[in-house]
């Protein structure tokens, strides 16, 4: 459902972690402990609910996916609309950004609300609770490897909450050890998760094995990732759908190829003062076309523009091209649109995901609360993930590679004709290339390049040895305590 994820203010207590303000002097004491709460099943689902509502603000970790990575540029109005953002494009970033310092904070806030439901899982028995124990260990391993990709080694808290003043005794643990956890949720969860939640936007055993794959590939570990997404592809219950057109409309969401997918909403905005507050996909209207006026779409703030490069990438006769990048002059000479241009216009968006148009009675500011959800792990990225993994495995089986990876191009192309027949290190840059223009425009770009040590060759600016990682926020290091080493390069 789309109101799945709903904020508590409980939570907004709870979820303090680090905290990256200035007035952090002044914040509210946290609750020690479940005396008043989790005795019911309704406070633990209201708890997990909690859980959930910080997948919102991932929204700002997909499009700056784009924009970190050779996709993509800034874009917005001017070389200053929101200076952070352009500082991650140009890879000018400091420990000062306030986007960086964002995605530690929120995916913090994350991990903190689903350490505090598994912090009191035994407190009562009721039927059902194994599979919320399930749904908290996938959020924690989603967190969580949200911040290893971004930060590397950061904190890691097991079954409690980092509570204020917890910072002057933690340390930052090897990101090894991380992954170690996220492996070990999402092994929990997948053994308890049901294939299909009664409840759309629910975390499934699909989901915990998906991510999971993925957390081994990051890693290199290729046996390991292959083993757990060929059960994923041979189970089910997922399938490509046939028609690619129509996976980023409203009417395709929630659909066979989705394996997770983060649910937004119109019915309640937020202003620029609270972003992650808003129950819609901010990144939506945040990459709209400018001054557009039209058919089909509405306007935007034209972040995150496409480059030519990626729009050259996909081969002639793909489907895809024209679904996931718009090429606003042609839209325009076919539709009669009209629109404006910002800063370092290309003549292109984000097709999957730029404003619809919405009806008269939708609820909140319009560039800030697009209904449009997050499609975070689809059928086609398992599939080429786990081709991949097969081509990269110990004994590489690139007879499975190529079956998985013709699987996706076969939708792309309308047929086998343009099926690829490629083997070993080939194969290896076919697949990295579908990654590609499969999945532009979805958040995973940046962080393919660099774990596929393409990132200095491909971005412009990018160190090797630097850029790899973001800086930890400056003002977590100095809430630590100054204990805290600043990753290399920064």
């Amino acid at each position: 459902m789309k109101n799945l994820y709903k904020i508590l203010g409980l939570f907004l207590i709870a979820s303090i972690v680090l905290v990256a303000c200035e007035d952090y002097i002044e914040v509210e004491p946290q609750v020690e402990n479940s005396e008043g709460y989790f005795n019911t099943e309704e406070d633990y689902n209201n708890a997990l609910i909690g859980a959930y509502d910080l997948l919102h603000s991932t929204y700002l970790n997909v499009m700056l996916g784009e924009i970190a990575s050779d996709n993509t540029l800034a874009g917005g109005e001017s070389a200053t609309d929101v200076i952070g953002i352009q500082e991650v494009d140009d890879m000018i970033h400091t420990p000062v950004n306030q986007q960086l310092r964002d995605i530690w904070s929120w995916m913090f806030a994350g991990v903190n609300r689903a350490n505090y439901f598994l912090e009191f899982k035994d407190k009562i028995d009721f039927n059902g609770k194994d599979v919320m124990i399930g749904e908290a260990q996938f959020l924690r391993a989603y967190y969580y490897f949200e911040l290893v990709k971004w930060f590397g080694d950061v904190p890691l808290a097991v079954d409690k909450r980092i509570l204020f003043g917890d910072q002057f005794e933690i340390d930052r643990t090897p990101k090894a050890q991380v992954y170690a956890q996220i492996e070990a949720d999402l092994i929990a969860a997948a053994a308890v998760l049901p294939a299909v939640q009664a409840e759309v936007g629910r975390a499934t055993k699909g989901a915990a094995q998906a991510l999971l794959g993925k957390a081994y590939l990051y890693q290199n570990k290729f046996d390991e990732a292959a083993a757990v997404l060929d059960n994923l592809i041979s189970t089910g219950p997922y399938d490509l759908v046939a028609d690619y057109a129509t996976i980023f409309e409203e009417a395709g969401e929630n659909n066979i190829e989705s394996v997770f997918e983060v649910q937004y909403s119109e019915l309640e905005g937020a202003g620029f003062g609270c972003l992650q507050c808003s129950e819609g996909n901010v990144a939506v209207g945040f990459q709209g076309i400018r001054a557009y006026v039209g058919p089909e779409f509405s306007s935007g703030f034209s972040f995150s523009v496409p480059v030519q490069d990626a729009y050259d990438a996909f081969e002639p006769g793909d489907l895809r091209r024209d679904v996931a990048i718009l090429d606003i002059d042609a839209w325009a000479t076919a539709t009669g649109a009209t629109f404006g241009t910002g800063y370092e216009h290309t003549g292109y968006f984000n097709r999957k995901y730029i404003p619809r148009k919405r009806s008269a009675s939708a609820q909140g500011d319009r560039n800030l609360t697009n209904p449009n959800n997050y499609r975070a792990i689809r059928f086609a990225d398992v599939l080429l993930m786990a081709a991949e993994a097969h081509n990269r495995k110990s004994s590489p089986d690139d007879t499975k590679a190529l079956m998985y990876l013709n699987r996706v191009r076969e939708r792309a192309f309308g047929g086998p004709g343009n099926n690829l027949t490629s083997t070993g290190s080939t194969l290896t840059e076919n697949i990295w290339n579908e990654r590609r223009v499969e999945l532009v425009g979805e958040g995973h770009r940046f962080f393919d390049l660099v774990r596929t040590g393409k990132a200095a060759q491909a971005i412009p600016g990018f160190q090797a040895g630097k850029h790899e990682l973001f800086p930890i926020p400056l003002i977590e290091i100095q809430l630590a305590g100054n204990r805290w080493d600043q990753n290399p390069g920064y």
